[in-house]
C-alpha cells in the first residue's frame, strides 16, 4: 500500500503543480487513495520532496533529482554565458571568466559533481579546478569548452 501511494505521489507531482499537502491529499483521494494529512507529511519526508519555484512563479513539490536537474541546467547556462576559456596544466584546469563572474561559474562547477573533479577555487575572474589526474583534466577542460557558447 505504501509503495503504491509513493508511486502515485511521484506521478502526481510530475504531472501537476502541487503546492500544499492538502492539494496532494486531494489528488491522492481523486485516485481512490485515502490519506490523512499526517500520512502525506510522512510521505513527503520519506520521498525527500522539496518545494521548488514553478514555471508560474509559485512553489510546487518536486523530487530532489528533478530540482537538481533544473538547477544544473540553470548553472550550465550561467557557466556558458560567463566563461571565456578553459585550459589545463597537468591535473589542473584554469577557467577564465568575465570580471566578477568566477563565483557563479565556480558554483556551476561544484553543482555538476563530476567525479573527475576534486574541488575548485574561484577568484574574481578565474577558477582553479583540481582534477584527479592529467587525463581527467584534459577531459574536463574539453567538456567545459563544449559548454561555452
Amino acid at each position: 500500500m505504501k509503495s503504491a501511494r509513493h508511486a502515485a505521489i511521484a506521478q502526481i507531482i510530475e504531472s501537476r503543480n502541487i503546492e500544499t499537502q492538502e492539494e496532494l491529499a486531494a489528488a491522492l483521494q481523486e485516485r481512490g487513495i485515502r490519506v490523512t494529512q499526517a500520512t502525506v507529511s510522512r510521505d513527503i519526508k520519506e520521498l525527500h520532496l522539496i518545494k521548488v519555484l514553478s514555471e508560474t512563479g509559485g512553489y510546487k513539490y518536486a523530487t530532489l533529482d528533478k530540482a537538481e536537474k533544473g538547477m544544473n541546467e540553470r548553472f550550465i547556462r550561467m557557466f556558458s554565458e560567463s566563461v571565456l576559456s578553459a585550459v589545463c596544466a597537468n591535473n589542473l584546469v584554469v577557467v577564465k571568466t568575465l570580471a566578477g563572474s568566477a563565483h557563479v561559474a565556480g558554483e556551476a562547477v561544484d553543482t555538476l559533481r563530476w567525479p573527475e573533479i576534486l574541488g575548485s577555487i574561484a577568484g574574481d575572474n578565474t577558477i582553479l579546478v583540481i582534477c584527479r589526474s592529467n587525463d581527467d583534466a584534459l577531459q574536463v577542460a574539453e567538456r567545459f569548452r563544449s559548454m561555452m557558447k
